[in-house]
């Protein structure tokens, strides 16, 4: 040991086992990918070209001011008007001009709901709620078209079932 510098350090057995056992899985791994990745089949061939065509036409708003009846509890209205050219935006609610509570005797709006006033907790509030502010959201205007889906529904009383009580 005399001779030898003690800041000099040796490389133990177990550290170059270590080391070596690290390259080797370094290189297994990447040949392995390699492999696989030839292996791969491709899900689709080349892609063909976007074939061009005219549009559908817009369908037309139903815009009859009826008031829609509703197809199940709690369902949000549907618009009976045309909402084109309404600026919704976070400084802007041209729904809240007819249908906000202090603005419906004069324009024959239905009031919006009381729960649009209302907190998560249930806390009333002085206007419109922040998350009831974009009406759209939940409340849309109907167009005159087919179903895209069939519907068969039947509602409860044209089942045959007797409310209760009334026997």
């Amino acid at each position: 040991m005399r001779g030898q510098d003690p800041t000099r350090r040796l490389i133990r057995r177990p550290e170059i086992v270590a080391v070596l056992a690290g390259l080797a899985l370094f290189a297994a791994t990447t040949a392995v990918g390699q492999v696989v990745e030839k292996m791969v089949p491709e899900l689709q061939g080349p892609t063909p070209p976007i074939a061009t065509g005219t549009a559908a036409p817009l369908p037309k708003w139903v815009v009859d001011d009826k008031r829609k009846m509703r197809a199940y509890p709690d369902q949000p209205p549907v618009i009976p008007h045309s909402i084109e050219g309404y600026q919704l935006s976070v400084n802007t609610n041209r729904c809240l001009s007819c249908h906000k509570r202090e603005f419906t005797q004069d324009s024959g709006a239905p009031m919006i709901s009381v729960t649009h006033y209302m907190t998560r907790e249930g806390q009333m509030l002085a206007d419109v709620s922040p998350r009831r502010y974009f009406c759209t959201a939940c409340h849309v205007p109907q167009a005159d078209v087919q179903p895209l889906v069939g519907n068969t529904f039947r509602d409860m009383s044209e089942m045959g079932i007797k409310k209760a009580g009334s026997e």
